[in-house]
């Protein structure tokens, strides 16, 4: 059984920073690209950033580029995102995702086989 748990959301000021993590068991976390998704209420989930199994690739939404960062330690089974200079746009629920291959680094939820239940991130202004 696949299990995917979030951690390290909670309420920030604008300008400040969190670390999410995300902890996998159940498969081998090293085999897959790894994604991260938020769904702020009302709106549809939408991905935020992606990496290979090595995490030698990576992707990110232009809404965060240059502010958050992904990264993953194979040895832990963790997938981080690192999250400055948040913005009051950033408040949704985060969810870590697992993909389907190696280097599935795909924009649409529909690429991810295996979800967690998502961490709340508040950003006050």
């Amino acid at each position: 059984q696949v299990q995917l748990v979030e951690s390290g959301g909670g309420l920030v000021q604008a300008g400040g920073s969190l670390r999410l993590s995300c902890v996998a068991s159940g498969r081998t976390f090293g085999s897959y690209a790894m994604g991260w998704f938020r769904q702020a209420p009302g709106k549809e989930r939408e991905f935020v950033a992606a990496i290979s199994w090595s995490g030698g690739s990576t992707k990110f939404a232009d809404s965060v580029k240059g502010r958050f960062t992904i990264a993953r330690d194979n040895t832990k089974n963790t997938l981080y995102l690192q999250m400055i200079s948040l913005k009051p746009e950033d408040t949704a629920v985060y969810y870590c995702a697992s993909a389907y291959s190696a280097y599935g680094l795909g924009y649409h939820p529909g690429a991810y086989e295996y979800w967690g239940q998502g961490t709340q991130v508040t950003v006050s202004s």
